[in-house]
């Protein structure tokens, strides 16, 4: 597809992408499952909604399954990546030959989506929800000294605010702070990278749709989208599962040595707690699996993480003034959303590769 004809498949707003992803997973006759969330609409008073295309034979053991918006608004990315596959002839019939089934799931997170906030309804990171809480909350102890450093009391932060969190960062250095910050927190409901509770309906859906698609597979093949980290249109390839050797060495047989892993100190991902990929272990644990999120880089790491302070300031003050709302929702949309064609085919152009890697993955007669 030329550039221009890929921007057509990616969408200004959760309602229109879910929109295009249903059209056109209906014209090629999938299998479409939808999951409401109960008891929110969205920003548009749009009903929100998980949404499943499982494409090929019921029977099929090898499964490649394609899903977005566990971040809310990098949705934008992801949501055009599983349209422009749907539109895309030649992958689906190269799929079709192999024997294998795709399942897309669209908008893990419908709600972050359509408000435009990474967390989903209830402040959870998702991909620091999917542990067992049956084994106890992981602890973060730097986490409630610098809660009211990051999220402070009034936003814009003042220079006093800011000379607080430098000092912070100078005793502790930077990377301890962005491990401190961003590894996954279970103390403070209200605070960032909030990992929640109890398992989120966005963690029992996905488990659900799993158990129904999913359950049969023998080999499976899991790229998760996400936007945000990483230089500008480059598409970071992270290892997204547990630390299983043979898991990680068979990422890296399908898509490349530069599958970087978090636990080995390589990504620009930090080690997170529960990876949305990591309950195939629970719910399919018959597969052999590679799962892979690819991440597309937007803005420098640092500006991104002021985007998002600003984001939870106004999850701690929904009161804030309209024109300020607006405003800070507008940042976060561009923090993970480049509306441009150039990225958009950039992203396009990788995803598609990751595809065709996974296929080939998949194919092969051991499936390593």
């Amino acid at each position: 597809m030329q550039t221009s004809t890929v921007s057509q498949h990616f969408a200004g707003t959760y309602a229109e992408a879910r929109r295009k992803f249903l059209d056109a997973a209906g014209t090629l006759g999938a299998v479409i499952e939808t999951f409401e969330l109960p008891g929110y609409l969205g920003a548009q008073g749009e009903t929100l909604a998980t949404d499943i295309a499982y494409l090929g034979a019921r029977t099929a053991r090898r499964l490649l399954i394609l899903s977005s918006a566990t971040h809310g608004p990098e949705g934008f990315c992801g949501s055009g990546c599983q349209i422009a596959t749907l539109h895309d002839a030649d992958l689906l019939q190269r799929l079709e030959r192999a024997s294998i089934a795709m399942l897309m799931i669209h908008a893990v997170n419908p709600y972050g989506f359509s408000h435009l906030q990474r967390t989903n309804q209830d402040n959870v990171d998702l991909n620091r929800n999917h542990i067992d809480f049956s084994a106890g909350l992981p602890r973060n102890e730097g986490y409630p000294a610098l809660d009211p450093l990051i999220i402070p009391a009034t936003w814009p932060a003042t220079a006093e605010d800011d000379q607080a969190l430098a000092a912070y960062v100078d005793r502790h250095g930077l990377p301890a702070y962005h491990s401190t910050l961003s590894r996954g927190q279970y103390s403070n409901s209200g605070g960032m990278f909030f990992g929640g509770f109890r398992p989120t309906w966005n963690n029992l859906t996905v488990r659900r749709i799993l158990r129904a698609h999913a359950s049969e597979a023998t080999h499976i093949g899991w790229i998760d989208l996400h936007t945000g980290l990483g230089p500008n249109g480059h598409g970071e390839k992270i290892y997204a599962g547990q630390m299983r050797p043979a898991d990680l060495a068979r990422a890296r047989a399908w898509w490349g040595s530069d599958v970087f892993a978090p636990f080995e100190g390589n990504s620009e991902s930090p080690v997170v707690s529960g990876p949305v990929a990591c309950t195939l272990y629970d719910e399919c644990p018959q597969a052999a699996s590679a799962l892979m999120a690819l991440e597309f880089g937007t803005l420098p790491f640092m500006e991104m993480i002021e985007r998002l302070r600003a984001s939870h300031w106004l999850i701690r003050h929904p009161d804030a003034p309209a024109v300020q709302q607006q405003q800070i929702r507008q940042q976060v949309r561009d923090a993970f959303y480049c509306d441009n064609d150039a990225w958009k085919g950039a992203i396009w152009g990788q995803t598609r590769v990751a595809l065709l890697q996974a296929l080939t993955g998949l194919a092969s007669p051991s499936a390593k």
